[in-house]
C-alpha cells in the first residue's frame, strides 16, 4: 500500500504538472487570468459556432449577431461555472449558450410582429408577453432537449475515457454481470474506487485495477473481480467522470 501511494502522488504531481483541465483553467480565469481568457474566447469559436448553428438551425459564422450572442454567453458561463455544480464546464457552457440564442431569437421573433396589441398584452418593456401554458410547454421541451443533448455529449465523452482503458460499449455489453447480486457487488467495488483517493488515483494512472488493495477491503475472491473488471472499471469512470446524467442508468 505504501508503494502504490508514493507512486502515485509521484504520478499527481507529474499529472498537474502536464495535463491542466479545462476546468482548471476556468478557475485560473476567475481568479483573474484575462490573457487565458481570451485564449479560450478564441480557442472555442468552433465549439461556440456549432451549438449556436443547432439552436438556429442553420449555419452562423463569426459575423452574424448570433454568433456575438453565443461567444457572450461563453464569456458568461467562464464567470458563472462553479465545480461543486456537478457538470463539466463544456456542457455548462452548452446549456448557457443555448439559453441566451433562444431568448434572442425569441427577442428577434417579438419585435418582427407587425400587429396591435392592447396595452396590457405587452411587459413593462413593451414586448409581447407568451401566454403562461405557452411559456411552460415551450421550456419543458427545451428543458428535456437539454437533458438529452447532454446526455448524449456525455456519451460521446464517456465513449472516448472507456477508450484508453481499451473498452468499447460492445465488450461491455458483453462483460455486464448477468446475475443481480453480481451486478450490484461489482457496483459497490466500483463506488469504493472512485470514492478512494489511492484506489482511484491507481486506476486512472495504471489503467488496471489495484486488485491487491482491493482484496483487502473487500469478502469476494480475486477471480470474482477479476471476472467483472471491465464492468466496474466502467462503473467507476461514471463516478470519476462527473457524468451525472449516465448515473441513472446505474441505478
Amino acid at each position: 500500500m505504501t508503494t502504490i501511494s508514493i507512486s502515485t502522488k509521484m504520478g499527481n504531481f507529474a499529472n498537474k504538472k502536464d495535463s491542466i483541465t479545462l476546468e482548471d483553467k476556468i478557475d485560473s480565469i476567475q481568479n483573474g487570468n484575462q490573457l487565458l481568457r481570451n485564449q479560450l474566447l478564441e480557442d472555442y469559436q468552433p465549439f461556440i459556432k456549432k451549438i449556436t448553428s443547432k439552436v438556429c438551425n442553420r449555419y452562423i459564422n463569426h459575423t452574424m449577431d448570433e454568433f456575438s450572442i453565443g461567444l457572450s454567453a461563453f464569456n458568461e458561463a467562464m464567470d458563472q461555472y462553479r465545480r461543486g455544480q456537478g457538470s463539466r464546464f463544456l456542457t455548462f457552457a452548452d446549456m448557457v449558450i443555448r439559453r441566451r440564442v433562444i431568448d434572442y431569437i425569441r427577442k428577434e421573433a417579438r419585435q418582427n410582429k407587425y400587429i396591435y396589441l392592447e396595452p396590457e398584452e405587452l411587459d413593462e418593456e413593451g414586448r409581447l408577453e407568451d401566454s403562461y401554458a405557452e411559456q411552460k410547454a415551450a421550456l419543458d421541451v427545451y428543458e428535456m432537449d437539454k437533458q438529452s443533448e447532454m446526455r448524449m455529449f456525455e456519451i460521446e465523452e464517456y465513449e472516448q475515457l472507456l477508450k484508453k482503458f481499451s473498452i468499447t460499449f460492445k465488450v461491455l455489453s458483453k462483460n455486464c454481470p448477468k446475475h443481480i447480486d453480481a451486478r450490484e457487488n461489482a457496483k459497490m467495488i466500483a463506488k469504493l474506487i472512485a470514492d478512494d483517493q489511492v484506489l482511484s488515483s491507481y486506476l486512472l494512472e495504471k489503467k488496471q485495477l489495484p486488485i491487491k488493495d482491493l482484496l483487502a477491503l473487500v469478502t469476494c475472491s480475486r477471480k470474482t473481480i477479476e471476472r467483472n473488471r471491465k464492468y466496474i472499471i466502467a462503473v467507476a469512470l461514471i463516478h470519476l467522470g462527473g457524468f451525472n446524467a449516465l448515473k441513472s442508468y446505474i441505478q
